[in-house]
């Protein structure tokens, strides 16, 4: 696995102008796969029917899911398994998804960043990358710990030309430190990820997506009684912030739908290049200059999501 990993710091990255051009939003339809810790939180869900609710765009090939460890999970490989029987879950509630591939991603975390975690989902990924070109790359919807997707880098290292990852993880550029759940439960994956050259679309959580919530009389009048998946959403959401709000005002971060969405409008974000920062193990960032560009989420729209969001999930069948 050593040669590999020198393989990817010494390949030569795609010119310039190709890796800022695969940096903007795609006009055109995309074939595209989602990364999901979907039982981690209520707001995962959202983004999977999302993603749905836009395949005039969005030709989904298929679904990972990635490890996780927190309250919900006994470990990074429970919270994989749980997350797996969530996706099936949520899809079978959606018209038309039914048929759609899910794998299983990995049992835990990368132990460095050259040896890949194997799994059904990492080596899906890089066969199907390898089809792909910079000139048509695959889009790669990242919400989780990025386990899956960079064990599949380390695997095919190649396959960085063909690709585009839209990860939510990390935090604000601004922010005091990088100890946010996507990262941090993964650094390593996270340093392959910003480091390996392919074109990366970061939406930062605090302090950026952070912005985007919603309230218990959104859900209530926009989602409830729409359909079977908007009931789902909407009282998932309902249930588990009243459980810590204990009658107090609330609204509840959904932000995993940002990944998708940045697909989507470009009215939904402000957006700029950065060179791509390096995450560290104290949890910080690290800079480097002669890096290349990825492109920053610095600003959502918070309105203009939740109205596209709501209006389509309740259009759902």
């Amino acid at each position: 696995m050593m040669a590999k990993i020198k393989k990817i710091k010494e390949r030569k990255i795609m010119d310039t102008l190709t890796h800022i051009k695969n940096l903007e939003r795609p006009s055109a339809n995309i074939d595209v796969i989602l990364d999901t810790d979907a039982y981690n939180e209520i707001d995962d869900q959202f983004a999977i029917a999302y993603m749905f609710a836009n395949r005039q765009k969005l030709n989904i090939k298929a679904i990972y899911a990635a490890p996780f460890h927190n309250g919900k999970s006994s470990g990074p490989k429970d919270g994989m398994e749980k997350s797996y029987e969530e996706i099936i879950k949520v899809i079978s509630m959606i018209g038309g998804a039914e048929g759609t591939k899910v794998f299983k991603g990995s049992n835990q975390y990368l132990k460095n960043e050259t040896s890949p975690e194997i799994s059904p989902a990492a080596e899906h990924f890089a066969d199907l990358a390898g089809r792909y070109s910079p000139e048509n790359p695959l889009y790669a919807v990242a919400i989780g710990a990025i386990t899956n997707i960079a064990s599949a880098i380390l695997m095919k290292p190649e396959i960085i030309e063909n690709i585009v990852i839209v990860w939510l993880g990390g935090n604000s550029l601004h922010w005091n430190d990088t100890k946010e759940f996507n990262l941090y439960q993964d650094v390593a994956a996270a340093r392959v990820i910003f480091g390996c050259g392919a074109p990366l679309v970061q939406l930062p959580c605090a302090g950026v997506v952070s912005a985007f919530t919603v309230s218990e009389a959104e859900l209530e009048k926009w989602l409830l009684g729409k359909n079977k998946i908007s009931d789902y959403l909407a009282q998932n959401t309902i249930e588990e912030a009243s459980s810590y709000a204990k009658g107090s005002p609330w609204t509840r971060v959904i932000w995993d739908v940002t990944a998708v969405a940045w697909l989507i409008d470009g009215r939904f974000f402000g957006e700029r290049l950065e060179k791509s920062p390096i995450p560290e193990y104290d949890g910080h960032y690290a800079y480097d200059g002669s890096r290349h560009f990825i492109k920053y989420i610095y600003h959502v729209n918070r309105d203009a999501l939740v109205g596209d969001l709501f209006g389509k999930l309740a259009a759902l069948n």
